[in-house]
């Protein structure tokens, strides 16, 4: 079984050559840079399937790491390494495209469960996309369907009126989720270990986040509503007419 690569973004030698040893010994292989810039690099030279990336670093930041990424249209799912309590940072993360973060300091056992969850998600290779499209760049049968948005699990692609948006692995996620029980409402500690493969904290916003992205992203329905609709106190309801998804 060949090694999964990941590429890992910080300044800290101390802690990249724990990580280096400790992610090798679960199955990854993994490329360091020490600065922002140098990641950048790398992220088009060697298309890791994967990127852990700190926020604060010389050079570049994170943060200018991962927009820089996104810019180019570069999808490669993005783990943010961020500062213990700081949730701006988090925030800030996530509304530019990370699929995940993990606060510092961690437990290494934590960043392994994070980056498989994110890898899961993510179909963990591009065979996957492969093998379900049909020829000349079609995207696959299997669909499910509400008014002028498609899914199509297969191939992680998602088109609004017929034209292709682009999502992170974490906003497909909760998507396929809510589409999946269109017109019933789906708890937040149910999306978080659906999606995010873990329980749901008191404090963590990053569910919020996600949803605001997708509400922008997916935009207004015909009628001007919001297709995700927030149900307070208990979780997040993909909105449908009497005729229901199809797939």
């Amino acid at each position: 079984m060949s090694e999964t690569p990941i590429l890992l973004i910080d300044d800290d030698r101390d802690l990249t050559d724990l990580l280096v040893d400790y992610l090798g010994a679960e199955g990854f292989t993994v490329e360091v840079a020490h600065d922002g810039k140098a990641g950048l690099d790398q992220a088009s030279s060697i298309a890791p399937a994967l990127i852990v990336c700190d926020v604060m670093m010389p050079v570049m930041n994170g943060f200018d790491v991962l927009r820089a990424l996104r810019a180019r249209n570069n999808k490669t799912p993005v783990l943010m390494l961020t500062a213990r309590g700081d949730d701006v940072d988090r925030i800030v993360g996530l509304e530019l495209g990370a699929d995940d973060y993990l606060a510092k300091p961690f437990n290494a056992r934590e960043l392994v469960a994070r980056i498989r969850a994110i890898l899961r998600r993510a179909g963990e290779t591009a065979a996957t996309s492969a093998a379900s499209a049909a020829p000349g760049g079609a995207v696959d049968g299997r669909s499910t369907v509400i008014a002028d948005v498609e899914l199509y699990p297969g191939s992680m692609t998602v088109r609004r009126a017929g034209e292709d948006l682009s999502l992170t692995s974490a906003e497909f996620g909760f998507l396929e989720v809510l589409m999946q029980h269109a017109g019933t409402v789906v708890s937040r500690e149910a999306l978080c270990e659906k999606v995010l493969g873990r329980r749901l904290s008191a404090w963590d916003r990053s569910i919020d986040v996600h949803m605001s992205n997708l509400r922008k992203k997916l935009g207004k329905d015909a009628a001007g509503r919001d297709r995700i609709k927030t149900v307070r106190g208990v979780g997040y309801l993909y909105a449908t007419d009497a005729g229901g998804a199809q797939g």
